[in-house]
């Protein structure tokens, strides 16, 4: 009998969560260690333009940004990492949505695999999956910046996919991805995240 091949598993923490692929099979929630989830990454296609680009989040490694940012003041003891949802596809249509993550993520994101932690009758297991991270030597990997500064770019940076900051359309980014992660994990916290929640609300 010939091998089958593993389904294709993708793990979504930023705008896949509330915005899944298409054909999912199945989807089971899970969590990196040893990572961050930051706004680090420029987005000229999506939710900013290549004159006046937004922000979009990518998976650093708690290492790697130390290295960009020293003065990164939110705990290290941040529950997340990375929390987010595996999807299994429809081996039927892996190539059709391969092409369409691929297009999806191509402003500066690259296809790794990492262990997705999901804890199962109270017992945690390890599984390696593929997920697309901004890498830091990408071109749109914009690093860290003043927190006020990237709620200010956040707040002012419209794309194709809508405004970055936009509460009550379906397009929106910020505040939709702080939802889900509270929905997805009430138990976790995302200080980054949750501050810049607050910030472009704070300047209306």
């Amino acid at each position: 009998m010939g091998s089958i091949n593993p389904p294709f598993v993708v793990f979504g923490y930023g705008s896949l969560i509330f915005k899944p692929p298409p054909h999912v099979q199945s989807q089971t929630p899970g969590f990196l260690k040893g990572y961050v989830r930051r706004f680090a990454q420029e987005s000229h296609d999506h939710r900013g333009t290549p004159e006046n680009p937004g922000r979009v989040v990518t998976l650093i490694h708690k290492e790697d940004w130390d290295h960009f940012s020293g003065s990164d003041a939110f705990p290290d003891e941040d529950i997340v990492w990375g929390r987010g949802i595996s999807y299994t596809i429809d081996p039927a249509y892996e190539a059709e949505v391969r092409e369409y993550l691929d297009y999806r993520e191509k402003d500066g994101y690259t296809m790794e695999t990492l262990h997705v932690h999901t804890i199962e009758d109270e017992m945690e297991n390890i599984t390696i999956h593929d997920c697309y991270v901004g890498r830091p030597d990408n071109p749109s990997f914009i690093g860290s910046e003043p927190l006020d500064d990237l709620a200010q770019r956040i707040w002012a940076s419209v794309g194709p996919s809508g405004p970055n900051k936009a509460y009550h359309l379906p397009q929106e980014y910020l505040y939709r991805l702080a939802e889900s992660v509270r929905q997805l994990a009430p138990e976790s916290f995302d200080s980054h995240l949750f501050a810049l929640e607050v910030r472009p609300r704070m300047t209306t």
